[in-house]
């Protein structure tokens, strides 16, 4: 496995400092965040030459944004420049593209998934010639209710979208702090994990006692490691799926100046990050 990190954490910093950041730490691999590092569409290829040029493998290239969209024009918008960005990406064989399936709040589940799985489908034969992979993050979004980002909307995701290209970017963390067993969510979507996200969550159990699942300041996300995820038993049960991609962390983690604050101090926690996952690996 391969191990990387997601440029979002650095989107203050210019990717050239970034990747020399990675390569000269000893990373495998990069992530890079669209709206941070690259922009626009006609910049994908400068930015992956970029990471080659230091020998990263460009994982993933990651872009925000509710694809679901309440706002029609919002929605048209950001669908043309998604579509903008998958033929660009595509042209240069990195790998993997992910996006957010987000959620209209005026429309029925069905309806919300059914107009993702169409969006998605069609993407999907766009781009058959480059043979791109898409991929959802099963980050819940700022309302916790994005679509197929639990168990269940995964199965509601894969049975209208069946074409392998298109996967998960499994972050165990999200689980954690929303009371589903990450191990058991991985299980279930073994066969369309593209990427794992290595993130980690902490719980404070006396201010969750205090305030509730609904209440605020009780998890906290973290480091690999630092939190409550078994990461020797996580990466053993992918492993032992046959994943053999990238993982890549991606740094929340406030003790370690995230976000946006000191520099070295985020950089550290890559290092942090880093050494901890080399180790876990070097004993499974």
């Amino acid at each position: 496995m391969r191990i990387g990190f997601y440029t979002s954490t650095f989107n203050d910093r210019p990717l050239e400092e970034v990747v020399d950041f990675a390569a000269s730490a000893g990373f495998d691999a990069i992530e890079i965040d669209v709206g941070g590092h690259i922009k626009t569409p006609d910049r994908v290829k400068a930015a992956v030459s970029l990471a080659r040029e230091r020998n990263l493998f460009v994982s993933s290239i990651t872009y925000f944004g509710n694809q679901l969209d309440a706002d029609n024009a919002k929605r048209k918008d950001l669908r043309s420049r998604t579509a903008e960005f998958a033929q660009a990406i595509g042209e240069t064989g990195v790998p993997v593209f992910v996006i957010f399936p987000g959620r209209n709040d005026d429309a029925s589940d069905d309806a919300n998934y059914d107009d993702f799985a169409t969006y998605v489908n069609g993407l999907i034969a766009e781009t058959a010639s480059s043979g791109l992979t898409f991929a959802i993050e099963n980050w819940p979004g700022p309302k916790d209710n994005f679509v197929g980002t639990t168990p269940k909307g995964y199965e509601e995701l894969f049975k209208r979208i069946p074409d392998r290209r298109f996967g998960l970017e499994f972050d165990p963390s999200h689980f954690l702090r929303t009371g589903i067993d990450p191990y058991l969510a991985l299980d279930a979507v073994k066969d369309r994990i593209v990427i794992l996200h290595a993130k980690d969550t902490a719980v404070d159990a006396t201010a969750l006692q205090a305030v509730g699942y609904h209440g605020k300041g009780w998890w906290q996300y973290k480091l690999p490691g630092l939190g409550l995820l078994d990461w020797s038993r996580f990466l053993k049960q992918a492993r032992g799926y046959g994943f053999d991609g990238t993982i890549s962390i991606e740094h929340e983690d406030a003790a370690y100046g995230w976000p946006g604050k000191d520099l070295e101090a985020r950089k550290e926690g890559e290092r942090v990050g880093l050494g901890y996952l080399r180790t876990v690996l070097d004993k499974l």
